[in-house]
């Protein structure tokens, strides 16, 4: 599931491959904006068949956090 997340968040966010890691805060990464946020809300729904409101979003602060939120939400 990670690594499916992670390359899910490469293509969003147009990293290269191998780039993002569980530490890493989602929101520093330079191509971060509105649509970064949305468009990875509407991926964890479409690819995870997780669903995250705004608010619980808002709380989530690394990689790694995200990950384990899908995860839970999974469960």
């Amino acid at each position: 599931m990670e690594k499916e997340l992670f390359e899910q968040l490469e293509d969003i966010l147009e990293l290269d491959p191998g780039t993002v890691a569980l530490t890493d805060a989602f929101r520093d990464y330079d191509n971060w904006d509105s649509m970064a946020n949305l468009s990875v809300i509407a991926m964890l729904d479409d690819s995870f068949g997780v669903h995250i409101a705004s608010q619980d979003f808002k709380n989530l602060v690394t990689v790694g956090d995200l990950a384990e939120e899908v995860k839970k939400r999974m469960a």
